[in-house]
């Protein structure tokens, strides 16, 4: 099965508490990926960033002071115009989501998958890495004009890891 990984296409990393101009950026190329893939007849598997009112309070509000993707608010939503139709969305509550291999015994064994979304440097490389250690004979591929980081340098720098770990980056 072909994969395509939509990793926190959400509205709270696009323009809301955490967006940027390189997020909002992509929204269309993201789109048009999905409705490419799903033609081709690939599975969509969106990821959400999710977190709970205490969110300021866990390891990670501690080190990243910002509240987003608090689950059920408008922030948390994957962005309108995203076709979410047939696609599997899963609740992941840090960067990197270690349920993949329970993913894929459900949706049926992977023979390619790629990745897309924000933030490149930070969740897409995190669990572009988990997926290539669990699958390390599958191709992963990750589309860098359909990722955004939280900055250009940090985009670049987790393409060049990504690469280097024999992720390919086209």
């Amino acid at each position: 099965m072909k994969t395509l990984i939509v990793i926190d296409m959400q509205n709270d990393f696009i323009d809301g508490s955490l967006g940027t101009k390189e997020a909002v950026a992509i929204v269309p190329a993201v789109a048009e990926k999905i409705k490419a893939r799903k033609a081709e007849g690939w599975q969509v598997v969106f990821t959400r960033d999710t977190h709970g009112e205490d969110y300021m309070e866990s390891n990670e509000g501690k080190h990243l002071p910002v509240v987003h993707c608090i689950e059920e608010t408008p922030g948390w939503e994957i962005r309108k115009g995203l076709d979410t139709d047939g696609a599997i969305i899963v609740n992941k509550p840090s960067f990197g989501f270690t349920g993949w291999a329970d993913v894929f015994e459900m949706i049926g064994e992977a023979d390619e998958i790629e990745l897309v979304g924000l933030c490149t440097d930070i969740c897409v490389v995190s669990n572009a890495l988990i997926l290539k250690a669990l699958y390390p004979e599958i191709r992963i591929s990750v589309d860098p004009a359909c990722c955004a980081g939280v900055t250009p340098a940090s985009h670049e720098a987790a393409l060049t890891t990504m690469k280097m770990c024999q992720i390919e980056v086209e």
